[in-house]
């Protein structure tokens, strides 16, 4: 394929935290990637699995950082966990909320009516993250889902990203009502299929690209949904993890960051490279520079051609973890500016 990554899209999916911003501030190159974007017409839209803020509020935020971006630009698992219970039932039906404001308001926009106790008789219980939560309201939401409420979540993740490290997210407080109840939730946010549908419906996109930096949200999400990725080093995903994942996790494309979006597409994508030689031996990865001095050698691009090829050496007869070696000096510098031993 020829021209950009982007050229072949006519929509991305843009994870936020470790994808477009890293805590308060924006990734490398965010803003002139998504700039060009635009530029050239391509859609956007912000998809998060976070669920305590509305639209508006993440909108608001992106424009904080210098980003252009409306409510209409993001998709949130409270939008989709909403959507998800109103496909399922009839107007006016109790749901029981375990979650912030900014659930119960997607909740009652869809028709539905957001109560917080379980004497109100809900038929259903949505969960999405709250600093507020406490055991009260797992309590009441545990009694609705042992009574028979549907029950879903707006998204499973273990762990929340901040700036003191990770904490508690939505999916720990799930698992406190799996072991409760022994049910468990339909999920509508990243891996599940909900929230990628609805943001590639509200693009109209025929064509869209999935871009995060968590194989286990952002890339499973994309594989689940038939659609292709781009890996961005900017966040929680390395090199390793890129290089050890197991099918359902493996993305089309790795760059450094955003940026990538405008690289050739034959650059980004795994695949053969034409500076670097990958010989697979007895569950060990040998690699070598193709030339002894390369015009790009030493730098992290380079490196980054080193690791697709890793990749595309390993992935069709392996997965998992895998010894990888260098043949050269060239290939030492690749190895260690990836952060393999």
């Amino acid at each position: 394929m020829t021209g950009t990554l982007l050229d072949h899209h006519d929509a991305v999916l843009l994870d936020l935290d470790g994808t477009v911003y890293r805590g308060g501030q924006l990734a490398p190159g965010a803003d002139e990637a998504i700039e060009e974007v635009r530029r050239k017409g391509v859609q956007v839209r912000y998809v998060t699995n976070n669920a305590s803020k509305p639209a508006q509020a993440v909108a608001d935020h992106l424009n904080a950082l210098g980003l252009q971006a409306t409510a209409d630009e993001v998709s949130t698992s409270a939008q989709a966990g909403a959507a998800l219970l109103a496909e399922q039932l009839p107007t006016g039906a109790k749901v029981l909320v375990v979650g912030s404001e900014a659930l119960a308001a997607e909740v009652e926009q869809l028709g539905l009516t957001p109560v917080r106790e379980n004497a109100d008789e809900p038929v259903a219980v949505v969960q999405g993250h709250s600093p507020d939560t406490g055991w009260w309201n797992l309590a009441e939401a545990c009694l609705a889902i042992r009574a028979g409420a549907t029950w879903v979540a707006c998204n499973a993740d273990a762990t929340l990203p901040t700036e003191r490290g990770e904490l508690p997210g939505n999916g720990s407080m799930v698992a406190a009502l799996r072991a409760a109840t022994g049910q468990e939730p339909q999920v509508a946010g990243k891996p599940e299929r909900p929230l990628l549908d609805r943001a590639v419906s509200s693009a109209r996109a025929g064509r869209p690209l999935m871009v995060g930096d968590r194989l286990d949200t952002d890339i499973s999400g994309a594989v689940r949904s038939g659609m292709p990725s781009l890996m961005v080093l900017t966040g929680v995903g390395t090199p390793a993890d890129a290089l050890f994942a197991p099918v359902e996790l493996r993305p089309e494309h790795i760059a450094d960051d955003l940026r990538g979006l405008h690289l050739p597409h034959e650059v980004t994508a795994v695949g053969d490279q034409p500076d670097w030689k990958v010989r697979v031996a007895d569950g060990v990865l040998e690699l070598s520079a193709a030339s002894d001095r390369p015009e790009s050698s030493g730098t992290r691009e380079h490196a980054l051609g080193a690791l697709r090829a890793l990749c595309a050496a390993w992935w069709p007869v392996g997965s998992g973890q895998v010894t990888v070696r260098s043949a050269d000096s060239t290939s030492t510098d690749a190895l260690r500016r990836l952060g393999f031993a």
